[in-house]
């Protein structure tokens, strides 16, 4: 296999370009539910009185002090306003914060995709296994689910599956299995959540809690859900061994075989470079997250200090790669500028929360949910959370603009039901990931089937019952982390 850096051809452009902006249907969906959302609340206003409840000294909301206001609706003009007006609120510098992140992380991402850092990286480590047969599936699935689960990385190890699809084929697998080395373990690697900065990181930050607190359970999780999609792979190469007709993807994969041309790869002074570079590149961001995970001191930081690290150390490792420092300028601000979208979405869902809090409905909203939830069994509680972000989820993508949107009501009911922010954090990465690769609505499981070419009736029959295990262990593991108070 030729891993080394070659002109993209037209069609892999357009592919690579698809992964490295938002789409442009998804985008448009998100933004029109937002709105909705935002004026509905500014109806609700008129109809929903004003109140607010005590709180102490943390913020936390003191329960049996709600106190009741008559109904005064908003004035139409800061509705309309909300989305410039947030970036001068109380959530201003936080909102700010999160979106200079965005566009740092997606310029990084764009620059490691564009210099090949990724595919070098990991096509290297790919071709070191490719004789070791099955094992080799399950070493790659680690290898993206640990970049998706501590980086956050989930669109742009996709651009890595028409590389890892063929070397699967070169080892007589299938097209389903390099699916599953790479867009399963993306996913799951990205909502099995450690570290994940877009999930586990902006959840904390919006909670004021430490990224670190309750890392122990997430790391259980990410075990199992490891361990379940490599049972999962196995038992599908077990079954297309005994025969080969029963992969979804065999008639395809024969045609593949007829054309593939297999070349080992030339030792290349390039390639090594780029390897040695990007490697230590990602153990200084590995470092970093330890050090965040284990100093509290420096835990409230973790954003902005992750979005420094990553320009500052990302930038000078494109420079080393490239020798070319404008060409990584260019590389990082159209990665950036990809990300802008991103930023409204914020914005957004900000307002819609600057709308609640002046018109005086968010303590109200809050204590009628904690009354009729108040005496339940908490199991439930967790549940509902967990069945609210899974609807939102449908209709909007963006793992940043629902946790803008939701957390800040969620997280003071969740804790005054005796939930922990570290459960509802976990139950938000859980609910927010694993659909992303069976929902239809998602732009990246459509176009990673179409580069594989395989149906989405085929992937749905292929996954669903891998789908409905994880559901059950993600109840599972909600459930265990309440029964012993996590």
């Amino acid at each position: 296999m030729r891993i080394a850096q070659k002109k993209i051809p037209r069609e892999e452009k357009t592919k690579e370009a698809a992964f490295s902006n938002i789409n442009l249907r998804s985008f448009l969906t998100v933004v029109s539910v937002l709105v909705v959302v935002l004026f509905l609340c500014g109806a609700l206003s008129y109809v929903v009185p004003r109140g607010n409840f005590l709180r102490d000294a943390s913020g936390q909301i003191l329960l049996g002090s709600y106190r009741e206001e008559g109904v005064e609706g908003i004035a139409i003009w800061r509705v309309l306003t909300a989305p410039v007006r947030v970036f001068a609120s109380s959530d201003a510098l936080l909102l700010i914060m999160i979106s200079i992140f965005l566009l740092v992380m997606s310029g990084v991402f764009n620059l490691l995709e564009k210099t090949g850092g990724i595919k070098i990286f990991i096509g290297r480590i790919m071709l070191r296994l490719r004789d070791k047969g099955g094992p080799v599936v399950c070493v790659t699935v680690l290898i993206l689910m640990l970049f998706g689960s501590f980086f956050g990385m989930f669109e742009e190890l996709v651009t890595l599956l028409p590389i890892i699809i063929l070397f699967m084929l070169s080892m007589r697998l299938d097209t389903m299995t390099g699916l599953g080395a790479c867009l399963l373990a993306a996913c799951f690697g990205f909502s099995a959540a450690i570290t994940n900065p877009f999930s586990v990181g902006l959840a904390s930050q919006v909670a004021d809690v430490n990224p670190s607190d309750g890392v122990w359970l997430r790391l259980v999780f990410f075990a199992i859900t490891y361990v379940t999609l490599c049972v999962f792979l196995m038992l599908h190469l077990r079954k297309i061994e005994k025969d080969p007709t029963s992969s979804p993807s065999y008639e395809a994969d024969q045609k593949k075989r007829e054309v593939l041309q297999l070349t080992p790869e030339e030792k290349n002074p390039y390639n090594d470079r780029v390897f040695r570079i990007y490697a230590g590149f990602f153990a200084i961001q590995g470092i970093l997250l330890v050090l965040i995970a284990s100093v509290r001191a420096i835990a409230s930081l973790a954003i902005p200090i992750l979005a420094i690290s990553f320009l500052v150390f990302g930038a000078l490792a494109g420079i080393l790669v490239t020798r070319d420092p404008k060409k990584v300028a260019g590389y990082i601000l159209r990665g950036g500028a990809a990300m802008l979208p991103a930023v409204l979405m914020i914005a957004l869902a900000g307002s819609v929360k600057l709308v609640m809090e002046e018109s005086g409905i968010t303590d109200t909203i809050m204590h009628y949910i904690i009354e009729h939830l108040t005496g339940k069994n908490p199991f439930l509680a967790i549940v509902l959370i967990y069945g609210l972000i899974l609807f939102l989820q449908v209709f909007i993508g963006s793992a940043s603009a629902k946790i803008i949107l939701v957390m800040p009501i969620v997280m003071p009911v969740a804790t005054a039901l005796g939930l922990s922010p570290s459960l509802v954090i976990l139950a938000y990465c859980m609910a927010d990931g694993f659909t992303d690769v069976i929902l239809p609505t998602n732009p990246v499981l459509l176009i990673g089937l179409s580069m594989a070419n395989v149906s989405y009736l085929k992937w749905v029959k292929w996954t669903w019952k891998l789908q409905a295990v994880v559901l059950i262990e993600t109840f599972l593991t909600l459930f265990f982390g309440i029964a012993i108070g996590y």
